[in-house]
């Protein structure tokens, strides 16, 4: 079994394993986004393994990054910014694959998307990954 870091975070009382792996979020948010992948696309089980963990690395930082926010002032611009992202990526996952915007790979691309700038949010308000 890994050896787990359990070191609490400064200030947040959080442990480092109860923080999004945003390293991991990238990674598969690449994997979706890779020039290449455009030629040579994931198979039909690979796709829905895919889209199902950007899917699910969505549900775990919208919260994150919402939560991030509230210590923000309210007319804040990153704020603004940041809140704006997460009703994107809401949007998206209320979604799902169309004809008309490439069908199931279409899909897991602006899950990839929304994911990528939730990363990046993520990370500009403070967060570690």
């Amino acid at each position: 079994m890994a050896n787990r870091t359990t070191a609490v975070s400064e200030g947040t009382g959080r442990r480092q394993a109860d923080r999004p792996d945003i390293t991991v979020m990238r990674e598969t948010v690449q994997i979706l986004l890779d020039p290449d992948a455009v030629v040579l696309p994931p198979t039909a089980d690979e796709l829905e393994t895919l889209t199902q963990t950007v899917r699910g690395h969505l549900e775990l930082l919208i919260p994150e990054v919402e939560q991030a926010v509230m210590l923000l002032k309210k007319d804040s611009i990153p704020r603004f910014c940041a809140l704006a992202c997460v009703g994107e990526a809401r949007g998206r996952l209320r979604t799902g694959p169309s004809r008309r915007f490439g069908a199931e790979v279409g899909y897991a691309r602006r899950l990839a998307r929304a994911l990528n700038a939730l990363c990046d949010h993520y990370e500009s308000l403070g967060a570690r990954p």
